[in-house]
């Protein structure tokens, strides 16, 4: 199996679909990625109530861990040196997720080793 899911730590800096807290918490957001599903995305799972998930390319997340990239309604950018910023528009607003850079990274480098083992063999 070449699927990676991983948990990660982030802030909800803010969310459409929940009211705002006044201190930000860290929650669990799932990434994941399915090699032989489609080897060009990853999604973001968010916690809460209803299907709170989006597609992102994946080499949308690794550009945007060096400098602000978008791709139809998400944009990621750096933020300092040790957090990323992702942005989610839907018909319903914006959900700006903060995430710590290293976790992004290990998760990237996880579903690059995962899509190689995929990979057909040469004869």
């Amino acid at each position: 199996m070449n699927a990676v899911e991983q948990y990660a730590r982030a802030q909800i800096v803010t969310d459409a679909d929940a009211p705002q807290a006044a201190d930000r918490e860290a929650v669990p957001v799932t990434l994941c990625y399915d090699a032989e599903d489609d080897p060009r995305t990853v999604t973001v799972r968010m916690p809460g109530p209803g299907k709170r998930e989006w597609p992102v390319p994946r080499a949308l997340l690794e550009r945007g861990l060096r400098t602000p990239v978008g791709s139809g309604g998400v944009q990621v950018w750096p933020c300092g040196r040790v957090q990323t910023v992702v942005e989610f528009h839907s018909a319903q607003g914006v959900s700006v997720v903060q995430f710590e850079t290293k976790a992004l990274t290990r998760f990237l480098r996880r579903t690059y080793a995962a899509a190689a083992a995929t990979e057909p063999v040469p004869h």
